[in-house]
């Protein structure tokens, strides 16, 4: 695999500062410049963080010493540096619509974290083992930018980034007919640490703006199908969440509440989550885990075995499955927000992406 020349947009924030770690050192991609808003650009890096770092790991020195450049004007410049971007801008939604369309414009492919275009029909938005199909719709999206090389692609909210891959091996075989998902958010999901968010210590915040919409509707999306032009979104199965926010520092937990047209035993939902993998396992992506969902079986704690952590951060851990009198089954699963659903997410959907040619 040859190496990309690949630019950070919205470094300095808690997303971009995941990307600096995530991206030191990869095998395929190599950080060249980041950009930011125009009161940290002119500095390097390392400056413009200062006092405002929030992850446990240092900044990576050689990302570190890089200039920051200015997200919005410098747009032909980075362009011309690099051959794609990660997009984690903190603006307003028309203004990142119309950004990234920008960056795209001038040939510069965007990987993003932003939910900006997440239901704009021509871009795909890929949980890469679950729907890496959808990314074929580039070629018609490129068509409407007027683009040969320039494009934008998506990752998922990071609050269903656990239950999403864990109905994923249930759909086609037993037909997954609504689910309810109750997720509890860390709180680095809002950009916090616990030191500027002293307000959740001890507390739960019960409802987090524009979260339940998103965990609602993403993944229908997710589960559509191209059609022409567009991907058009599937129309099950029904799904309801409630989306609350929790004194953790990183993880998203939910509690899944599951029915089926054809419902299955216990024992072919463990085997299916045990066999379940995907493009990336297949291509052996740099970032993939071998094993992305893990059951364990202890059924009364399963707490104690549940981590957040797991194969850095990139795999789902599932517990606690039982039938329930309401729904048909009921479990626990736990992934983590800011490295599989966050930045992990996008390099990862950017590996796909190069494995399949789509920034040559």
């Amino acid at each position: 695999m040859k190496k990309y020349n690949v630019g950070i947009i919205g470094a300095t924030g808690m997303v971009g500062q995941r990307f600096s770690l995530l991206l030191d050192k990869h095998p395929w991609f190599n950080v060249v410049c980041v950009a930011a808003s125009p009161r940290s650009a002119g500095k390097k890096l390392k400056d413009a963080v200062a006092g405002k770092w929030k992850l446990s790991e240092p900044l990576p020195e050689a990302i570190g010493e890089l200039t920051v450049l200015n997200a919005e004007e410098d747009v032909e410049k980075i362009a011309s540096m690099v051959d794609f971007v990660f997009c984690a801008v903190d603006m307003k939604k028309d203004e990142i619509r119309a950004l990234e369309e920008k960056y795209a414009k001038a040939e510069c492919p965007v990987v993003s974290n932003n939910s900006a275009h997440r239901h704009t029909p021509d871009v795909p938005m890929v949980i890469p083992e679950v729907n890496p199909e959808h990314i074929e719709i580039i070629a018609s999206q490129r068509k409407r930018l007027g683009t040969k090389r320039g494009f934008i692609a998506v990752k998922s909210n990071c609050s269903l980034q656990s239950y999403v891959p864990a109905l994923a091996p249930l759909m086609d075989k037993y037909k997954v007919t609504k689910a309810l998902a109750c997720t509890y958010q860390a709180i680095s999901g809002a950009g916090k640490t616990f030191e500027s968010f002293p307000e959740i210590l001890d507390n739960v915040i019960p409802y987090i703006g524009g979260e339940e919409e998103k965990s609602e509707k993403e993944p229908l999306k997710i589960w559509g199908h191209i059609e022409g032009d567009v991907i058009v979104d599937a129309t099950a199965p029904a799904i309801t969440t409630q989306c609350l926010r929790v004194p953790v520092s990183d993880g998203h937990t939910a509690a899944v509440f599951v029915s089926f047209e054809n419902k299955p035993s216990k024992e072919e939902i463990l085997q299916a989550w045990k066999d379940f993998s995907g493009v990336p396992q297949e291509l052996q992506l740099p970032s993939a885990p071998k094993q992305f969902l893990n059951y364990f079986t202890e059924d009364d704690r399963p707490q104690a075995k549940l981590d957040r952590n797991l194969e850095g951060g990139m795999a789902v851990s599932i517990g606690r499955l039982r039938e329930d009198s309401q729904y048909d089954y009921k479990f626990v699963c736990l992934s983590h927000n800011t490295l599989r659903g966050a930045a992990g997410g996008a390099v990862l959907l950017a590996e796909l992406l190069a494995a399949k040619g789509y920034f040559d």
